[in-house]
């Protein structure tokens, strides 16, 4: 890659609109770990893909489309009052299944599918940043008013129960910032992006710290480490975003669970 590109401003709105998504993700991630749904991940990338798409079809703009079918999805998730990865796989699932027949019957959608999944990070503007950087603080500060409810709810069940407090709204709120979250994450990073940097960070650091903010401060830390190393490298060797950060990501996973032992669950 051109020296000249590097050292300009060219790559510094796209890596500043990743920054943001790779500071939040992996905070959502421990979350999702700690309700045992990380297969949320997946199931919601999916799903605002194929809104994206059908967005496209309608002459809409994909985002709309995208954060219209995540959300569809997270209510569809909250009113079958089920928990786990099971519902999430089946969204996915339908996800996939309509984002394959629309590829199949809309010509134009084949090279929207392909940079939703790949990510097209680097085709991004001032619109992308704009929202990128507005919604990490509102994202942080929807996910801190939460989160007592959903620690509660894992580590104390009969507290709320026995205090009478609605933990229902809690639930659907979280999984409705998660699911606006990924899709937005989605339009710019991609599926495969999004699916690494909210899933790899919180699962190794969740099983290796111990204490709750020290697993999301590091979690965070590690997302927005990864996320600049792989942006360096694939600018560097000239090669495909997303695959660098899973790979980058994947290895470093590797090599902290060789160094670094189980801890106790984290409280």
């Amino acid at each position: 890659m051109n020296e000249a590109l590097l050292s300009g401003s060219l790559f510094l709105k796209p890596f500043l609109i990743g920054l943001a998504y790779a500071l939040l993700l992996p905070v959502l991630g421990c979350y999702l770990r700690l309700r045992d749904e990380w297969l949320a991940a997946l199931a919601f990338t999916q799903v605002a893909a194929a809104g994206a798409l059908v967005a496209m079809a309608l002459a809409a703009p994909p985002v709309l489309g995208g954060l219209a079918a995540a959300a569809l999805a997270a209510l569809i998730k909250h009113h079958s009052m089920r928990v786990g990865n099971a519902i999430y796989a089946l969204l996915y699932l339908g996800g996939w299944g309509a984002a394959v027949l629309l590829v199949a019957n809309l010509p134009l959608a084949e090279r929207l599918a392909r940079a939703l999944f790949d990510g097209q990070l680097y085709f991004s503007g001032q619109a992308h940043l704009m929202t990128a950087w507005v919604a990490l603080p509102l994202a942080l500060a929807w996910l801190a008013r939460l989160s007592r409810t959903l620690l509660v709810a894992r580590f104390l069940p009969g507290h709320l129960l026995a205090t009478g407090r609605l933990e229902g709204r809690f639930h659907f709120g979280f999984d409705l910032l998660t699911a606006g979250a990924l899709a937005l994450a989605t339009m710019s990073i991609g599926v495969a992006a999004a699916f690494a940097l909210i899933f790899i960070p919180a699962w190794i650091v969740c099983d290796s710290v111990n204490g709750w903010r020290r697993a999301l401060a590091l979690s965070a830390l590690m997302g927005a480490a990864g996320y600049a190393a792989a942006f360096l490298l694939a600018l560097v060797i000239d090669q495909p975003f997303g695959p660098i950060l899973a790979l980058t990501l994947a290895l470093s996973a590797g090599l902290m669970m060789l160094l670094r032992r189980p801890a106790a669950p984290l409280t």
